[in-house]
């Protein structure tokens, strides 16, 4: 420096920084390149939701146990929607129509890109098969939706069967059949595993009068569909006594005898 001071180098920076050129696009490159921007973008479009590119080429099922419900039967009920390019599939018509299949308790639904449309679904499970007048049996599950109809019931399902009193034929009007069969459903639904799978039948004499046939010659007078959780609770407990009649109408004072 002329005065004899030293220089600074930030100084010395800035000053090269002010005196370098600096790039500056005209208004006709911003057009271009914004029409370069919208073209690439446009065709990205025409690729992802018009063209053939991006086509849905396979319906990828799940969860389906092949011997009641197969990924074929989902498919068929998918049907058209799974056609054409994989980002115009509706999801939501897609999960519907899968929910709409009987055995179908819910699904999920999503895309697999490039070419895959994938579906999970979870099955009704029946907690009992309802004894028609037919001979058929209803299977039901633990929400009593009515999913199929079959000439035997599921193994390890309990059958619920209305064995009417004359007293319950007489109300019919108060509480009818639909809801007595829904009450004997919640029973079975609501049965622990070990006793679940020990019930071969859910006989239904009256609202009041609920009875359940244990594999062995057992018997359980479970009385009314209330309290199920707590009778239950006790009915498991009951059981470790010796004894073939097992009595939790009154969850309050069980009674074993036999």
């Amino acid at each position: 420096m002329a005065d004899g001071r030293l220089a600074d180098p930030l100084e010395e920076e800035l000053e090269v920084e002010e005196s370098a050129p600096r790039l500056r696009l005209s208004r006709r490159g911003i057009v271009v390149l914004g029409v370069l921007g919208a073209t690439v973008l446009g065709v990205l479009a025409w690729l992802v939701f018009l063209s053939s590119v991006l086509d849905v080429r396979s319906v990828a099922v799940q969860g389906t146990s092949d011997d009641k419900l197969t990924a074929d039967q989902v498919r068929g009920a998918i049907g058209g929607l799974a056609d054409g390019p994989l980002a115009r599939v509706d999801l939501d018509d897609v999960r519907r129509r899968v929910e709409g299949i009987p055995r179908v308790a819910e699904a999920e639904v999503w895309r697999g890109w490039p070419h895959t449309l994938r579906v999970k679904v979870v099955e009704r499970r029946a907690v009992a098969a309802v004894k028609g007048d037919d001979g058929q049996f209803t299977q039901v599950d633990a929400g009593g939706v009515s999913f199929a109809t079959e000439p035997a019931p599921p193994a390890g399902v309990p059958v619920v069967e209305l064995r009417l009193s004359q007293q319950a034929n007489d109300v019919d009007g108060v509480i009818s059949r639909p809801q007595l069969v829904q009450g004997a459903v919640a029973v079975a639904a609501g049965l622990p595993p070990e006793v679940a799978k020990r019930a071969g039948s859910v006989l239904v004499h009256s609202y009041d009068d609920i009875e359940l046939q244990l594999s062995g010659g057992a018997t359980v007078r479970w009385g009314s569909p209330e309290q199920i959780d707590r009778k239950a609770r006790v009915l498991v407990a009951l059981m470790n006594q010796k004894g073939t009649n097992f009595d939790v109408t009154a969850p309050e004072a069980p009674a074993v005898s036999g």
